[in-house]
């Protein structure tokens, strides 16, 4: 990466930057004209541009050195700018401070300032090029574990997800037993479809079992089968979920539900693939994945004896916890838009889109339902919607109250303020858009924060 881009059509002027700024151990590149400038941009990398706003024979007015700006704003937002003049009107600068130049230093400027700003200005670029390498290494794995695995259309774009996703499909052909965790609506169940869409029993049955939804005396004949006349009311043989998923995978929602001589008998079949139907003294054999999900603590469940232990070991070969909704803000605004246009399909109802303050709600939102919270509230935004913009009182989701807010609006002092930034970037591991993504900021907003109290982070060394 150039460190500065110096940009003058004044050869002096360009000299005595260079030397400046190579004194300070700085790498620069000077362009004499808007077009070689543009030029130098558009090959390389730059950290920073120092940039004249008088070219041309009529210097006062600016007009080039305008346009140089704006062009250059629109190659890269993101490229910080920093105006020199000796010409253009006060006015000129603030405005295109505005626009989104960084700093304005008028000629003939102080070395010391000019330095420390570039210094400033080449920290926070440094920041957001790792910042944006570290998102392009992280679309590139999504977009290889899609490629390379059936994902059923499970829509995300947080790391915290990517993860879980990358280790279901990696031990999707192992044909072991796994234990899914998490929230109840956070998606454990699309986990477990997952997983037997990548493994070797795909083309098999996939059972489904709601343990949760079925009374405990109904629970034996329901997973392993009854003979006819095994209880009051039975007349006709049943088949188990067992029996029906042989060969596939069972997946059993709920399973802290489970009774005690239910987890008994699961045990056993777990053990040796053996069990006998309600009423038969006949013994058979299955061959059957188990993958169990809950919401609940079975660690405590143990504790409290409410869980066998040696069931849990057996259940929990491989554990993957899904996180809750509210605690990965990137999925919010992907899955809120997939569900959008999913009803708008359902409704028939092309063109539907969120309001800016509809978008800031979902992502205030907590979510305590998690998936299935947003779900319906994106239905009921489509359905209750009198524009085809749809706004907070759509979604049924009430203005967080400012003392809510991620981020205070009583003033704080800046200790205060540096050690609420830096345990939000220590909890997204240096990810400054998840920092900023959880105190409800912008991650410009961030930026400008962290280089007002003097936070920098360290580049990671690779690995």
């Amino acid at each position: 990466m150039i460190d500065l881009l110096l940009v003058d059509d004044q050869p002096a002027v360009l000299n005595a930057l260079t030397i400046l700024f190579e004194i300070q151990g700085y790498s620069c590149r000077s362009a004499s004209s808007p077009d070689q400038a543009l030029a130098i941009i558009a090959s390389e990398e730059v950290g920073v541009v120092i940039q004249d706003m008088n070219f041309g024979r009529d210097k006062t007015s600016g007009e080039e050195g305008i346009e140089l700006f704006r062009r250059i704003r629109s190659e890269d937002p993101d490229l910080p700018v920093l105006l020199l003049t000796g010409w253009t009107s006060l006015e000129t600068a603030v405005a295109l401070i505005k626009e989104g130049a960084s700093d304005y230093l008028a000629k003939p400027w102080d070395d010391a300032k000019l330095v420390r700003s570039v210094e400033n200005l080449l920290r926070i670029r440094r920041l957001q090029l790792e910042n944006s390498r570290i998102y392009a290494a992280r679309r590139q794995a999504r977009k290889l574990l899609r490629q390379k695995y059936d994902l059923s259309g499970f829509i995300y774009e947080s790391e915290q997800m990517h993860e879980v996703l990358t280790l279901a499909a990696r031990i999707a052909r192992a044909d072991v037993p796994v234990l899914i965790t998490g929230p109840s609506g956070s998606g454990k169940e699309k986990i477990a479809e997952i997983i037997q869409a990548n493994s070797e029993r795909r083309d098999r049955p996939f059972v489904r079992v709601n343990v949760g939804a079925i009374p405990d005396d109904l629970m034996e004949s329901e997973l392993f089968g009854a003979e006819p006349g095994a209880f009051t009311g039975s007349q006709k043989l049943r088949i188990g979920r067992f029996e029906t998923a042989d060969r596939g995978t069972l997946f059993l929602d709920e399973i802290g539900n489970l009774s005690a001589a239910g987890q008994m008998k699961l045990l056993r079949v777990l053990q040796s693939g053996e069990y006998e139907r309600l009423g038969s003294s006949t013994t058979r054999r299955v061959d059957v994945r188990v993958i169990s999900a809950t919401n609940c603590d079975l660690g405590q469940a143990i504790r409290e004896g409410r869980f066998r232990e040696d069931l849990y070991f057996r259940l929990n070969v491989v554990e993957l916890d899904v996180p809750p909704l509210g605690e990965r803000s990137d999925d919010i605004l992907p899955l809120a838009q997939h569900f959008l246009s999913e009803f708008s399909r359902a409704e028939e109802v092309p063109g539907l889109s969120f309001s800016r303050e509809a978008q800031e709600a979902l992502l205030r939102h907590s979510w305590p339902g998690n998936v299935r919270e947003m779900r319906n509230s994106i239905q009921r935004g489509v359905l209750t919607r009198t524009r085809p913009v749809i706004e907070p009182a759509d979604l049924g989701l009430k203005p967080r109250p400012a003392s809510a807010s991620p981020v205070t609006s009583t003033p704080a002092s800046d200790a205060e303020d540096r050690t609420q930034v830096e345990e939000e970037l220590i909890r997204a591991h240096g990810v400054v858009a998840d920092a900023a993504s959880q105190m409800g900021i912008s991650r410009q907003a961030l930026y400008r924060k962290m280089e007002k109290l003097g936070i920098v982070l360290e580049r990671r060394p690779k690995a």
